[in-house]
């Protein structure tokens, strides 16, 4: 995605290492993303996965954010690949049990970033 598709609250960016689909969400993830998001899922089905959702710099999500993940979660299963969020903080792992789905999606935490503690029912 390229600067004009950025809000200075939040966003979502869609990269490619070299096994995997990257899609980046930081800020305040709502609503407001909502163009980010359509063209963050395109640009992911083109690719294909396996896909990593990395989360860490997440500082507000809404269930807009919420369907967002799952969106990518159900892409990957449809197609018999895997999505994993990277680095969620409390407040993703908290939205997503609150929602009745911890532990549907799994974790991937780097050095550094692996909480004190993850709620029961989580990855």
């Amino acid at each position: 995605m390229n600067d004009e598709n950025r809000t200075a609250s939040g966003g979502i960016e869609v990269s490619e290492d070299e096994t995997r689909s990257l899609v980046r969400l930081w800020g305040d993830v709502d609503a407001s993303l909502r163009d980010q998001a359509s063209m963050a899922m395109i640009a992911l089905a083109n690719r294909g996965g396996p896909y990593v959702v990395d989360v860490s710099d997440v500082t507000f999500i809404d269930s807009s954010g919420i369907a967002f993940i799952l969106q990518v979660h159900r892409m990957a299963a449809d197609e018999g690949s895997t999505a994993v969020l990277r680095d969620p903080p409390a407040l993703v792992i908290e939205m997503l049990d609150l929602i009745g789905i911890g532990g549907t999606i799994p974790f991937e935490f780097t050095p550094g970033h692996a909480p004190d503690a993850v709620p029961a029912g989580s990855a």
